[in-house]
C-alpha cells in the first residue's frame, strides 16, 4: 500500500491530511487491542469533506496508514507538543480515553520507533517538504492548511465541548498575522459554528516546523469538531447533510486564504 496519496494543485496551497490513514499493518495490528483495531482516533472523512479542494487549485497529501502506526504530526525526536498537558506519542500507546492500543507487553521499542520513523514517517515529510519548496519555486510563497479533526468532547485533552473551528498558528509563530486575523474574521462568518484562534489546538509540529513567515511560507491548522460532519461514536458514519453545511464554510476559509496569499505578493 502507498504510504500516502498525492494530488497535485495549481494553487499556491497545500492541504495535509496526517491523521486521515486507517490501514494498521497486519504484523501490527496483531499485537494490537481489539478496540483499537477500530483505530477510533482517526480523522475520519476529511477527503470526503474537503471534495472541493480540486475545484480552487489546492493540492493535497492525505496520509493512508493509521496515526496508531505513527503520529506524522508529531516530531521526530518524540518532543511533546503541548509541555505539561497530556500528550500522545511519535508511536501512541494509548487511545485518546486512556484505553492501551496494544496488548500487555507488546507496545514498539525504542528501536522499533525509529524504524517506523524511517518508514512511513520520514516519506511524508519528505514529500511535503519536496511541495512546499515546489510550490514556493512557482508562485513565490506558500501556504499550507493542515486540517484535522476531533471528537467534540475528549476530557484528556481538554475540558468541556470544543468549539467547532479551532485555528492555530503555533501561537503566531507559523503564519503571518495579517493572514490569522482574515482566517478568524471568516471563520467567525460562520453562522452557526463556533470558533477560535490559538486556543488548545495551535497546530501541532507540521505547522510549526514547516510555517516560516520570514521565508514566506505560511501554514495554519483547523481542528474541526467532528460533530459539525458526522457520527462521533462507531461507526463513524459520514453525515452528508452536516457535512454539506458545513463545505461551504470550509472553502470560504480555504478562498481567504488564496484571497490574502494574493494580495501578500502583490505588496510583499
Amino acid at each position: 500500500m502507498d504510504l500516502y496519496r498525492f494530488i497535485p494543485g495549481t494553487a499556491p496551497l497545500l492541504v495535509s491530511m496526517p491523521h486521515l490513514g486507517t490501514h494498521v499493518p497486519p504484523p501490527i495490528a496483531a499485537r494490537m487491542t481489539n478496540a483499537a483495531l477500530t483505530v477510533p482516533d482517526t480523522d475520519w472523512n476529511l477527503d470526503r469533506l474537503y471534495d472541493f479542494l480540486g475545484e480552487i487549485g489546492a493540492a493535497s497529501i492525505q496520509a493512508t496508514h493509521s496515526r496508531y502506526v505513527i503520529d506524522l504530526n508529531r516530531a521526530p525526536d518524540g518532543q511533546a507538543l503541548y509541555p505539561g498537558a497530556s500528550n500522545t506519542e511519535l508511536c501512541p500507546t494509548t487511545q485518546f480515553d486512556n484505553s492501551p492500543i496494544y496488548q500487555p507487553g507488546q507496545s514498539p521499542s525504542g528501536y522499533e520507533v525509529q524504524a517506523r520513523r524511517r518508514t512511513y514517517w520520514n516519506p511524508y515529510h519528505q514529500r511535503l517538504a519536496a511541495e512546499l519548496a515546489a510550490i514556493k519555486a512557482k508562485h513565490g510563497y506558500a501556504l499550507l492548511f493542515d486540517a484535522h479533526s476531533i471528537k467534540s468532547v475528549v476530557p484528556r485533552f481538554f475540558e468541556g465541548r470544543l468549539p467547532d473551528l479551532n485555528l492555530g498558528t503555533g501561537g503566531g509563530s507559523s503564519a503571518a498575522s495579517g493572514l490569522a486575523a482574515r482566517l478568524i474574521e471568516a471563520a467567525g462568518e460562520a453562522e452557526g459554528y463556533s470558533s477560535v484562534l490559538n486556543g488548545r489546538f495551535k497546530g501541532g509540529y507540521i505547522t510549526r516546523q514547516y510555517g516560516r513567515p520570514a521565508e514566506r511560507v505560511h501554514a495554519v491548522q483547523l481542528e474541526l469538531a467532528e460533530i459539525t460532519y458526522m457520527d462521533e461514536d462507531p461507526p463513524f458514519e459520514f453525515l452528508e447533510a452536516r457535512a454539506a453545511k458545513l463545505r461551504p464554510h470550509l472553502r470560504a476559509l480555504l478562498t481567504a486564504m488564496l484571497e490574502w496569499g494574493r494580495e501578500f505578493a502583490v505588496t510583499n
